[in-house]
């Protein structure tokens, strides 16, 4: 038995998408952990499922590579989005789409009937430790002192939910950070019960800013969406830049807005296919 897929990148942050509407998945989590595997599958950072939806155009659902399940990725979802316009699953612009996040709206930019890229509504950080979560009872976790294994200084970090948690270091040279071997480390970190996503940025000017991710359940990746919302909302909070900036990730550029207005998140970025095939779906 078969099943049709399509690999979609957003910033190089690359999902199989599959059309669930016609293609019901049984066991997501293992199918992800056999297509995204880098060298036995077709390759990726996980596994996406369009969906229909009772409350908005589509539903999502994204599985990471481990085949843990995700609240939302920022680079997936637009990716989604294009996903069913072009393939007629909803063609409605903007589009409201259903995640475990809650149902986020976006703004297509379409020419010649493609979608080039899209504006999501991130909706508003969360910023309160327990909400993260995390077992620690504070308000706000702002330079918080992580204690790391094999590290001589705790590791000041500032952590932000976009649905998703995230916990982000600033340094001064990113390229020169060690996140292969301090990224697994902090995402199993106890106090995180259902574990972190790391990135390490490092501040060009008010506007401009170069990050580095090491996401949970996926490893490093070449761009993080929710965790290039969550940069920008730490920087804001620490009075590093400004809330809107040009965050440059290793696989592309991604324009990130913390309104003051409604306090939404705005995250501006691409969409682009990359093949589409067919999976055999096999029993390990």
């Amino acid at each position: 038995m078969t099943i049709s897929f399509t690999k979609l990148e957003g910033c190089g942050n690359d999902y199989l998408f599959v059309d669930a509407f016609s293609h019901p998945v049984e066991d997501p989590v293992k199918l992800s952990q056999q297509m995204a595997d880098r060298h036995f599958g077709v390759g990726s950072d996980g596994l996406i499922l369009l969906l229909p939806s009772e409350h908005a155009n589509i539903r999502m659902r994204m599985f990471n590579a481990d085949g843990s399940e995700g609240e939302l990725c920022g680079n997936g979802i637009r990716c989604l989005a294009k996903f069913a316009y072009e393939r007629g699953r909803s063609r409605a612009n903007p589009m409201r789409i259903e995640t475990r996040r809650g149902v986020l709206t976006l703004q297509l930019q379409i020419e010649q009937d493609r979608v080039l890229g899209a504006t999501v509504d991130m909706l508003e950080p969360i910023l309160e430790a327990a909400k993260l979560p995390s077992t620690l009872q504070m308000p706000r976790m702002i330079n918080y002192p992580l204690v790391i294994d094999g590290l001589s200084d705790p590791l000041p970090v500032t952590c932000v939910s976009m649905g998703s948690p995230h916990a982000v270091h600033f340094v001064d040279n990113v390229d020169a950070f060690d996140l292969l071997r301090v990224g697994p480390h902090v995402e199993k970190l106890p106090i995180f019960p259902t574990r972190i996503n790391l990135h390490v940025a490092q501040i060009i000017n008010d506007h401009e800013i170069k990050m580095r991710s090491w996401e949970r359940g996926s490893g490093i990746t070449l761009a993080c969406g929710t965790g290039a919302c969550a940069v920008v909302v730490a920087a804001a909070l620490t009075g590093r830049a400004n809330r809107n900036a040009l965050v440059h990730l290793p696989g592309g550029d991604l324009k990130i807005d913390w309104r003051e207005s409604d306090n939404h998140v705005h995250m501006t970025g691409p969409a682009t296919e990359v093949f589409s095939g067919e999976w055999r779906l096999r029993d390990r």
